[in-house]
């Protein structure tokens, strides 16, 4: 079974391509160079030359394949209308075939979650950076209709093999001697390690048209809790550095909104659905003693 994956050579992708790999997929990766065809290639990984804004290189990958998972976002002003293109451009390609389309989402389109613990059920309060991504995920949990298996995973906040955002609060306690955080810390943030995600996409190829789930193992933790352990390992002895919100906005924006989110959100439906089991260690511990080392 050939699998036709965008952002394969991102943090999220890479991983996803090693364990589709590992089940035994053949995996085809979008690729925007040579550079990165030569990356898959070293990895026993096939190429597929393209764009997310070529939509013929996305439906030419997409009518090769026998599923297709998306994971790359670009990174630019216009993020909104390219994602969606992109998917209405792979759902006009596997349309009647049956097959599935992974679609990666996110936490954030719930808002603050507080003290209740959110699960797919929860009502959706987008934080504005990722305002446009419901309107996505609903397109692809009706594609039943155009003959497309589709599926929407939503990651909490990914961590594992010294990536995602941790890194920042890594680098800067190595840069600055604190690892430095949006407002005061005492919202929470849910996680899930990208080894255990990567499986989880694994399974999601199996799942039901118009299924729907989190990504996310274990309790929430304090995100001044999490920053401290990362000062830690960066060796800067626990010490956290807090930018007030406001502040924080005038130089990332509505990234900053994000950051600032108070969220505890349920992966169990996940476990119970697709039978998956994160085994990877915990946030805190991989960051004591792990990747961020």
């Amino acid at each position: 079974m050939q699998v036709f994956l965008t952002g394969a050579t991102g943090y999220i992708g890479s991983a996803v391509a090693e364990a589709l790999r590992n089940a035994g997929y053949a995996v085809v990766g979008l690729a925007r160079s040579e550079d990165q065809v030569r990356a898959l290639a070293a990895k026993g990984l096939g190429a597929h030359r393209g764009d997310l804004r070529d939509p013929a290189s996305l439906a030419e990958g997409a009518r090769n394949a026998d599923a297709v998972i998306h994971c790359a976002l670009p990174a630019a002003a216009d993020t909104p209308q390219v994602d969606r293109a992109a998917v209405e451009d792979i759902l006009g390609a596997l349309s009647q075939f049956n097959r599935p389309f992974i679609y990666t989402s996110g936490c954030w389109v719930l808002g603050n979650t507080g003290d209740k613990i959110a699960d797919e059920d929860a009502p959706l309060a987008p934080t504005p950076l990722v305002a446009w991504r419901p309107a996505v995920e609903q397109l692809v949990l009706s594609a039943a209709r155009r003959g497309v298996q589709g599926v929407v995973l939503r990651p909490v906040i990914v961590y594992g093999r010294g990536g995602g955002l941790l890194t920042s609060f890594v680098q800067s306690a190595r840069e600055h001697g604190a690892a430095r955080i949006v407002g005061d810390g005492e919202n929470r943030w849910t996680f899930v390690h990208v080894d255990d995600l990567a499986d989880l996409y694994v399974r999601a190829l199996g799942a039901a048209a118009g299924t729907l789930l989190f990504a996310a193992h274990g309790p929430a933790h304090r995100v001044c809790e999490v920053a401290e352990a990362a000062s830690r390992a960066a060796g800067a002895s626990g010490k956290v550095e807090t930018v007030p919100l406001a502040e924080a906005r005038q130089t990332m924006g509505p990234f900053a909104d994000a950051l600032a989110l108070d969220q505890q959100i349920s992966g169990e439906r996940a476990m119970h659905t697709l039978g998956w089991r994160p085994q990877a260690p915990a946030v805190l511990a991989e960051l004591e003693s792990g990747s961020y080392r």
